[in-house]
């Protein structure tokens, strides 16, 4: 297995209520650890760890939405039949898709992205 070189481990309100959103949207399960409520996640390259809240981990309280000023952006095969495919399940979307133009120095780039709010508020960017 290879790991990424940053994965983020997001402190969650309830374990199989997150896993089972997760696994909704397309994550599989790598392994777990049920005794200390933690599972590692990985959909396409994208990775992410969850954790029940235990206070070994927290700089404060916690209150929803976590994750407040940051959002975790994700790069997907194709981003189109995801939302698509997300629609029909009837995920709810905070943002849907949308067609977004970044100018990096003299380059202009279009990105095709929708964002979720996760059970406990963290806002996930998938893109293309």
């Amino acid at each position: 297995m290879k790991f990424n070189s940053l994965i983020p481990e997001l402190s969650v309100s309830n374990i199989e209520i997150s896993k089972e959103f997760y696994i909704k949207i397309g994550f599989h399960i790598v392994y777990e650890r049920k005794e200390d409520r933690f599972v590692f996640l990985q959909f396409e390259e994208n990775q992410i760890m969850l954790e029940e809240i235990n206070d070994h981990w927290n700089t404060g309280v916690l209150e929803y939405p976590f994750g407040r000023g940051v959002n975790f952006s994700m790069t997907v095969s194709d981003v189109e039949k995801l939302y698509t495919d997300l629609k029909e399940k009837k995920v709810p979307f905070y943002l849907p898709l949308e067609c977004h133009e970044y100018k990096v120095d003299n380059t202009v780039y279009k990105d095709f992205e929708f964002l979720l709010q996760d059970p406990d508020g963290y806002l996930l960017r998938f893109n293309n």
